[in-house]
């Protein structure tokens, strides 16, 4: 997916911030948030992928509250990204309680949006919708065409081209057995539908690349 214009992106977010009830400008986190996103480092989980979750989110059945909460996390999930760190989703959720109640959105929602940010770290099955949609999306690329899913394969690989490849191909078959042996794999009806079916077939050619069984 090729990013679009820098200038929708900052409106939409502002926009979401009003929504959210921000009471302040919010175009300096707009800013610092798609900077963020957008370093050159980033050969997967840049800015095409930020457009990507919100396509997904945009194509997606919920209540505008849930859809609003879910969006804000979407935003902050993977703000800060280093392969070789432990911690990105809990420096991620961090900026989000600092930087929205500074932008004027209530703590209460702010935390709110850092717990949904967490549940990226694992993808762990939780109750509530706006946690399964924010998991569900953030994994869509795993169902996609052929296509689509080896070159997220390959971008995944340039983002720890540090890693010998021993150690990658043992790591890598690791976190993608997990995600084969998840039943369902995917938390809401709807992606479950569209995804699972061709998310197994993509993680089992991946798993046999890899030198490892399905």
């Amino acid at each position: 997916m090729v990013p679009g214009p820098v200038s929708e992106l900052r409106e939409r977010f502002t926009t979401l911030l009003r929504r959210l009830g921000a009471t302040q400008d919010s175009t300096a986190l707009g800013d610092a948030l798609l900077a963020a996103w957008s370093t050159p480092d980033r050969a997967y989980h840049g800015r095409a992928h930020l457009e990507d979750c919100l396509a997904q989110l945009d194509g997606a059945v919920t209540d505008p509250a849930t859809r609003d909460l879910v969006e804000a996390a979407l935003w902050f999930h993977d703000a800060v990204y280093d392969p070789r760190a432990g911690d990105n989703e809990e420096r991620s959720a961090s900026w989000a309680v600092e930087a929205l109640p500074a932008a004027g959105v209530s703590l209460d929602l702010a935390i709110q949006v850092a717990r949904l940010v967490r549940l990226t770290a694992g993808h762990a099955a939780v109750p509530d919708v706006a946690g399964q949609l924010v998991c569900d999306i953030d994994l869509s690329i795993l169902g996609r065409p052929v296509e689509e899913f080896d070159d997220y394969d390959r971008r995944v690989r340039a983002e720890y081209a540090w890693v010998p490849e021993p150690a990658y191909r043992a790591g890598r078959s690791r976190v993608l057995q997990d995600f084969l042996h998840r039943d369902p794999l995917f938390q809401t009806p709807a992606f479950r539908r569209r995804f699972e079916p061709q998310a197994r077939v993509n993680l089992r050619r991946a798993l046999a690349a890899l030198g490892e069984p399905a």
